[in-house]
């Protein structure tokens, strides 16, 4: 976890679909909302150039983040995000607290090495498919890998490599 992520947020007192339609068209904004743990969920706004900005690096999607609501510092992972189905904007964001002592699901995507070089492909003329490009895990919010490297370089044609097969860092099980 090399990076850390700040997230600024507001509070929002608007609520609705008319609401977060102005919002988005007329301020440039993005309703989010935060939840979990022992307080209550709360709106939030975000600045939409800064969470796009955000979003272009795949950590933010697995790390925990530092979210300031008007001044507090909150400690969450990005659970959930609507995008809109044309124009691939963010439409919303979710938010969950998370508490350093307790573990959490998250999924984390898996990096495929030596795909090009793999002997099924190169010796054999395969082709490799994946079914699958990222992997649920539990882990404590300090133990969450940023992605998971999967070495694709001894793999035949006609070997399926399983999710119980991939090696996990210390401290992280596989949910499936």
């Amino acid at each position: 976890m090399s990076d850390q992520f700040e997230v600024q947020a507001e509070l929002r007192e608007d609520m609705g679909k008319g609401a977060s339609r102005r919002l988005r068209r007329l301020a440039d904004k993005v309703p989010a909302i935060i939840y979990g743990g022992d307080k209550h969920p709360q709106s939030l706004t975000l600045i939409r150039k800064d969470i796009e900005k955000s979003l272009e690096n795949e950590a933010f999607y697995s790390h925990v983040l530092a979210v300031n609501v008007a001044g507090e510092v909150q400690k969450a992972i990005l659970k959930d995000l609507q995008r809109h189905p044309a124009r691939n904007s963010v439409m919303h964001a979710d938010f969950l607290r998370v508490d350093d002592k307790v573990a959490i699901k998250v999924n984390v995507q898996i990096h495929f090495l030596n795909e090009d070089e793999c002997i099924g492909v190169k010796m054999e003329g395969g082709m490799i498919q994946h079914q699958a490009t990222d992997i649920e895990i539990s882990c404590l919010p300090g133990d969450i890998p940023e992605y998971i490297e999967l070495d694709m370089l001894n793999v035949v044609t006609g070997q399926i490599v399983h999710l119980s097969e991939i090696t996990l860092p210390a401290g992280v099980t596989s949910v499936a």
